[in-house]
């Protein structure tokens, strides 16, 4: 989701203006992939690297975090959204993480779609503690590591690896998040910041998507033949 501070200085306002518009974004987002039948919606809110911009403006994205999860909870749980957040929680305060295991927890038997918000979250961290907790596990045989060893101990562990990958602002790159996952991810990307990306853009990314031809490593001529 890029492009906040870009958005409000356009218009001649603080960054902080833009990331209050980004809320706006998500929520519409959130309504339409409802509406499309999409059942996973992960957002990069918050990136590991992200603690490197001014203290003020972290400062007030931890809050802007902080409420939007007090104001928007029940209304994920009165639609039936299962709530999850990835990430590390270390650096976060106590009433942050204690927020955010009480919002997962009250949405867990959710049956509809899952939100997952990515915060402090990086794609090395990602891989790096999964590999530290197999290493940690004492019911693993000693020997050779796959790749069936590993995908149950990152942070995604619930969710199926991303059909599309949508990054809006402009930029032509991942920057840290899902690394694992993207492997034969579609990557979609758009010049319009975040929050001037609408249901209609969304529409267009998706269409995109659907005129993609997802080989996995395979041929045409085998999929043909499928």
């Amino acid at each position: 989701m890029d492009g906040n501070g870009r958005w409000a200085k356009q218009r001649f306002l603080p960054r902080v203006a833009g990331h209050k518009s980004g809320v706006e974004a998500v929520r519409e987002m959130v309504t339409a992939c409802i509406d499309l039948g999409v059942e996973y919606l992960t957002l990069f809110a918050f990136s590991s690297e992200n603690w490197r911009r001014p203290a003020e403006e972290v400062s007030f994205l931890m809050q802007l975090f902080l409420k939007a999860m007090e104001r928007e909870v029940s209304k994920l749980h009165n639609n039936n959204i299962r709530l999850k957040i990835v990430g590390r929680r270390d650096r976060f305060e106590p009433q942050i993480v204690q927020l955010i295991e009480q919002s997962e927890a009250r949405t867990a038997g959710n049956t509809g779609l899952t939100l997952t918000i990515a915060a402090d979250y990086g794609g090395r961290w990602d891989i790096l503690q999964a590999v530290n907790k197999l290493a940690c596990d004492p019911q693993r045989p000693a020997g050779d590591i796959d790749e069936a060893d590993l995908a149950p101990h990152l942070a995604m562990a619930y969710a199926p690896e991303p059909d599309l990958f949508i990054r809006t602002g402009g930029e032509q790159r991942i920057s840290n998040f899902l690394l694992w996952q993207l492997a034969y991810t579609e990557l979609y990307f758009t010049d319009t910041l975040w929050p001037d990306f609408d249901k209609a853009m969304l529409l267009r990314a998706l269409e995109s998507f659907q005129q993609r031809e997802r080989r996995f490593g395979r041929t045409s001529e085998q999929l043909s033949n499928a």
